[in-house]
């Protein structure tokens, strides 16, 4: 991740993912309002949103699938090992894209940790001491398909689509 600081704030970076996806199902784990989600939802009646606290996901959240999760003033109040299986269940059952608002100085977190769950460093915020990363994730967009990948390649391509082994 580049040191470069983002020009926007942090609730314009959300305002911005909120209004690119828009999604119809939100979770937002960790703080408990946010000025982007406000406004989002006053814009977007129709999406409906779940909170959680910080801390794995109830029961009746964690069998339910959504567009979008926000994970927001969270990771710096769990333990590391808690964070990592709420980020990782959220990203593997629960919703095809995350963002995760993280101050990492706060925690014991490292960008590493964050590209090893395949979240990709989006932006990084700073006011006085204090420097907030987003980490963002989109299973659209997590792999290419590889050029190699088609019937040019098989062992027989004359039989590609006509056989199901």
């Amino acid at each position: 991740m580049t040191e470069r600081i983002s020009s926007r704030t942090p609730q314009q970076a959300l305002a911005a993912l909120l209004e690119r996806y828009a999604p119809n199902r939100l979770l937002l784990i960790g703080a408990s309002e946010l000025p982007a989600l406000a406004a989002f939802r006053d814009a977007h009646a129709d999406c409906r949103i779940a909170h959680a606290a910080a801390g794995s996901l109830p029961t009746e959240l964690a069998a339910q699938r959504f567009d979008l999760a926000l994970v927001v003033d969270c990771l710096e109040h769990l333990p590391k090992r808690t964070g990592l299986e709420l980020l990782g269940g959220i990203r593997n059952l629960n919703a095809s894209r995350l963002a995760v608002l993280v101050d990492l100085q706060a925690c014991a977190w490292q960008d590493t940790d964050f590209f090893a769950l395949s979240l990709q460093a989006s932006e990084r915020f700073q006011r006085g001491e204090q420097t907030l990363s987003l980490f963002t994730y989109d299973l659209h967009d997590y792999k290419q398909v590889p050029d190699w990948l088609n019937a040019k390649f098989w062992a027989n391509p004359e039989n590609f689509g006509k056989y199901w082994w």
